[in-house]
């Protein structure tokens, strides 16, 4: 008889939801803060699995009937914002086909709103930090038979007696080298594909991996909830030598090709990225990365040495062409033509990222927005309208403004049906959301566009982008 699972990890799964007519363009990216965790788990003794309901595509209730065969002694759920709706769902199933098995809800989303959480979706268990530690313990305390009265491990809160019991995070690992690579082998390396952008003149966006060289961001706007789980700002590295470690192993073992390192920033120590880059030229491995920047960090000697370390797309943030916005939002941005002019000299490719619907955004910012996006005329760009993430200061002030916010959790996605963004101080969400979407359909038709990526990519990646146009979101709340 095969010995008791200890731990199931769950991604939930809700593309369509989440995204969809678009779904298909999309990557699907392994879910690497609970590969992180598995491997954690799983070095102390325990046996661990994983269950990506994304990659797999597999509903709540399909989800429900394999956590009653395979009856853990814990299943973990990770979910942002926009999987709550699915992550919900599947403990409610969890609830009914498999009632003796405990749950608890980590990431982004639970660290910021516990109690909220732990109501709502009627989990055993919230982590409001780190997973690493807290769900260690508590493992360790379900295998000891702990009742739930003497849970007091910190990072976990629960429910007592109809009282929320909110246990204070313990101290953030400092050296993350001594975190183990991502279990890999747990993961479907098979399912996860690249954004259609990132692969541009490529005839596969597959095989595909997120790899991180630092966690947490030390830069603060409102907009952001990146550090919710970390309870504050700040910025913890990995060695160069532990990075390209892993990298090794994507490569040679799981021939991946086409990578998105998800640091918050990636060029805030250019010395770090120097090394780094270094490390990946010895290698040769001719990889098809991307990074997000800040164009105040970047110089014409460090985006020579990422575009021969692979590094082909930069994301920059100029969020808007406004300077009133930016800064009401605490967006400093600097130099932006400079880094604009110093990418495109060095060969490199830009993936330019906006949002409509700051607080302070009216028609004329907006349009200035676009405006701005059309003179960078990047390889692609991202126009986001704008949502007040829970951990978020803007969440904090949408809630003492009264601004209404999304009724699903889902609804925080950008492509979703029930998309409803913020309003501003002088627009709707509704006026937002429909001047984002005709900015979508106008930069990528506008004949300048088309004419450089054709130049780039070929006609057939035009192609591509007039199928993609082809594509309507259907809203709720236009």
């Amino acid at each position: 008889m095969n010995e008791k699972l200890d731990l199931l990890l769950i991604n939930p799964g809700n593309r369509m939801e989440i995204y969809g007519q678009v779904g298909e363009l999309h990557c699907v990216a392994p879910p690497i803060g609970i590969g992180m965790i598995a491997a954690f788990i799983r070095n102390k003794g325990f046996s661990v699995e994983i269950l990506d309901a994304q990659a797999l595509n597999i509903s709540p209730a399909e989800v429900g009937s394999i956590v009653k065969q395979k009856n853990p002694l814990l299943v973990g759920v990770s979910a942002f914002t926009p999987q709550m709706t699915a992550a919900t769902e599947i403990i409610a199933f969890i609830k009914k086909d498999a009632p003796y098995v405990k749950t608890v809800i980590g990431g982004h989303h639970s660290a910021a709103l516990p109690e909220r959480t732990l109501k709502e979706s009627k989990v055993d268990f919230v982590c409001n930090t780190e997973g690493y530690f807290p769900v260690l313990n508590l493992l360790d305390a379900l295998k000891n038979n702990s009742q739930s009265a003497n849970f007091k491990i910190s990072g976990i809160c629960y429910m007592k007696d109809g009282e929320v019991i909110i246990n204070p995070p313990p101290p953030l690992i400092k050296n993350i080298d001594e975190l183990p690579f991502t279990a890999w082998d747990m993961l479907p390396m098979d399912k996860y594909r690249a954004h259609n952008w990132h692969c541009f003149g490529y005839e596969s966006r597959t095989p595909y991996a997120v790899v991180f060289t630092s966690l947490g961001c030390p830069f603060n706007c409102s907009y952001c909830s990146v550090n919710t789980v970390y309870g504050k700002s700040g910025f913890r590295t990995r060695s160069p030598e532990h990075f390209i470690e892993e990298i090794d192993i994507l490569v040679k073992k799981y021939n991946v090709r086409h990578m998105e390192i998800v640091d918050d920033t990636f060029t805030v120590d250019k010395n770090r990225v120097h090394k780094i880059c270094d490390l990946l030229i010895k290698r040769g491995y001719n990889l098809n990365l991307w990074a997000y920047a800040r164009t105040d960090t970047v110089d014409m000697g460090l985006l020579k040495k990422m575009k021969g370390a692979g590094i082909n797309w930069i994301a920059y943030g100029f969020e808007s062409g406004s300077e009133i916005v930016r800064k009401e939002v605490r967006k400093g941005q600097k130099h932006i033509w400079e880094a604009v002019d110093m990418t495109y000299e060095v060969g490199q490719h830009i993936i330019s990222n906006f949002i409509f619907g700051l607080p302070d955004d009216n028609y004329e910012s907006m349009k200035e927005t676009l405006e701005l996006a059309n003179e960078i005329n990047g390889e692609y760009a991202n126009f986001w309208a704008a949502m007040a993430f829970p951990g978020s200061d803007l969440y904090n002030y949408a809630l003492k403004q009264g601004w209404q916010l999304p009724e699903v959790w889902h609804g925080y996605s950008q492509y979703a049906y029930e998309t409803l963004p913020l309003p501003t101080k002088y627009l709707s969400g509704s006026d937002v959301l429909r001047f984002r979407d005709m900015a979508f359909n106008k930069y990528f038709s506008n004949p300048n566009y088309l004419e450089k990526v054709r130049k780039k990519f070929g006609q057939e990646t035009v192609e591509q982008v007039l199928t993609m146009l082809k594509k309507t979101l259907k809203r709720k709340y236009i």
